[in-house]
């Protein structure tokens, strides 16, 4: 048996969707794929969403003295609680700068606010984005055992996924620890609310898995020559006066995105910034 001994008694934090609950009085099985055609239960209903004065459909027992039988889903839900804590920790991070740092900087949108979007294992980590006034970004958080701590803050990496290879940088925040983040917009002059930022981010962990994006996308030595250009042009600006830059770069936003890139990962929701003309 997985899962909780004895009574269920409204643990709904303790089974996932799939958990296949026993009736300790009479042995009968409550199996979420088949649902209970006496009380006309549909087929693929938890039994987290059964009603309360459900009972059992072969001896009565109520709702509140079945028990595990298995949960299949067990795993996955103690991975995303721990996901969900570690992105708790993020959003606390960056929200901190924004009150601390970001708030008055020009270049912040103050339509948007930080926003963890999307987030769910990945080859043993976690994966999602995340949104600010000030920029949007993929994030790799580590996985159950593993210490981050020891990377070193601007190093960077390529991370394969279906739709190809995107470069992230590595760094720290105090709540966070160690992370990886690749840059998808910055700054978010282009969005006009919360939601469209939110609708974007979806979009992109949609495209981000499929294959046939990767012909767009994987191209390792053009996308790190066209990062190292606008680095070294950020530099030049933040030499001659560009402070909102420098201060962007201290706070932990990765380099920009080439537009051709972010449009296609944001399944075309993400328009092209306007040309400067000389």
């Amino acid at each position: 048996m997985t899962g909780f001994e004895g009574s269920y008694m409204g643990a709904h934090d303790r089974i996932s969707d799939q958990a296949l609950m026993e009736c300790k009085i009479c042995w009968s099985t409550y199996d979420p794929a088949i649902g209970d055609d006496f009380r006309q239960v549909l087929p693929g209903t938890p039994f987290n969403a059964l009603p309360e004065d459900w009972k059992c459909p072969n001896c009565d027992a109520p709702k509140a003295q079945f028990m595990v039988r298995e949960d299949p889903g067990a795993p996955l839900m103690i991975e995303q609680r721990r996901i969900d804590e570690h992105v708790r920790n993020l959003t606390a991070d960056f929200r901190e700068i924004w009150n601390s740092t970001m708030r008055d900087v020009p270049l912040s949108n103050k339509a948007l606010s930080v926003e963890a979007v999307g987030f769910r294992p990945y080859e043993g980590r976690a994966l999602g984005v995340l949104f600010s006034p000030w920029f949007m970004n993929l994030i790799l958080l580590p996985g159950a055992g593993e210490d981050w701590s020891d990377l070193v803050p601007g190093a960077k990496e390529m991370v394969e996924f279906p739709s190809g290879c995107y470069e992230f940088i590595h760094n720290k925040r105090d709540l966070t620890g160690g992370y990886k983040a690749c840059s998808l917009f910055s700054p978010m002059e282009e969005f006009q609310t919360q939601m469209q930022a939110r609708e974007v981010a979806q979009a992109i962990m949609a495209e981000l898995f499929k294959e046939e994006n990767r012909a767009e996308t994987d191209r390792k030595s053009e996308i790190r020559a066209t990062r190292e250009a606008e680095l070294a042009e950020k530099e030049a600006e933040a030499e001659t006066g560009g402070a909102e830059f420098a201060q962007l770069s201290e706070d932990g936003v990765a380099e920009l995105a080439t537009p051709s890139r972010r449009q296609l990962i944001s399944g075309g929701l993400a328009s092209e910034p306007a040309k400067e003309t000389e």
